[in-house]
């Protein structure tokens, strides 16, 4: 039977201990190495030679989020497989560690699963717990609706006022000729602000910058923001 060997850094010695005997009572696994201070961990992986080819990582060190920057360095190291422990569920603690090369985030207190967790990272079939994935799928969300708000100020930014309402008239159907008539402007103005529109969006038609505008929620955006001004008239 293929022994996996596992390095653990935990500064909580007690658990430490607990969790080496654990996971030294499974047949196929053996922790080689365990370190439970910044300093003997960076010491451990200045090691000519990796002692394990996973690597359990408390993100919490002595009150502070160490086991972060150590995970990076075992990867670069011994190009181990790092699975973080910790006992909190922080979505900030959580992305740092994905972005230091971390493969999976347990929580201590499930600490019954990590022998199926280690086999399934040392297989390469590991999986990001549900708690996680979710947390994950969260701030993707977030991002999104960053991206979006960004995107909607961007635009508002580059639009003046008239060309919105330009652009929202041409979203309804109506002509440059129709909407000369009805601002009571020259078509030639007309003109002058819709070609100024597709530069500033980069549009090829003004059907098109329409639509992008009414993808970005302007022209409802707009629709509110004259509600509210008439209500305060």
């Amino acid at each position: 039977m293929e022994q996996i060997k596992i390095v653990i850094v935990e500064d909580d010695r007690d658990w430490l201990r607990g969790l080496t005997a654990y996971l030294n009572r499974q047949p196929d696994l053996t922790v080689t190495a365990t370190a439970s201070t910044v300093q003997e961990a960076q010491e451990l992986f200045r090691s000519t030679e990796p002692l394990a080819s996973i690597a359990l990582m408390d993100i919490m060190l002595h009150d502070e989020p160490a086991g972060i920057s150590l995970a990076e360095q075992a990867l670069m190291a011994w190009g181990v497989k790092v699975i973080m422990l910790t006992s909190m569920e922080e979505k900030e603690f959580i992305f740092r560690s994905f972005q230091a090369g971390a493969i999976d985030y347990q929580i201590k207190s499930r600490f019954e699963e990590l022998p199926a967790v280690i086999r399934g990272a040392h297989a390469r079939q590991s999986s990001i717990n549900a708690a996680v994935a979710e947390q994950m799928r969260e701030e993707f969300r977030r991002l999104k609706r960053l991206e979006h708000e960004f995107k909607v100020k961007e635009v508002s930014d580059l639009i003046t006022p008239t060309e919105l309402q330009v652009l929202e008239l041409i979203d309804q159907g109506h002509t440059q000729t129709e909407i000369a008539t009805r601002f009571f402007i020259s078509l030639r103005t007309v003109k002058i602000h819709v070609g100024h529109i597709l530069k500033k969006l980069g549009s090829s038609s003004s059907k098109e910058a329409a639509q992008k505008i009414r993808d970005l929620g302007l022209f409802e955006q707009n629709a509110v923001r004259g509600k509210n001004k008439e209500k305060h008239q």
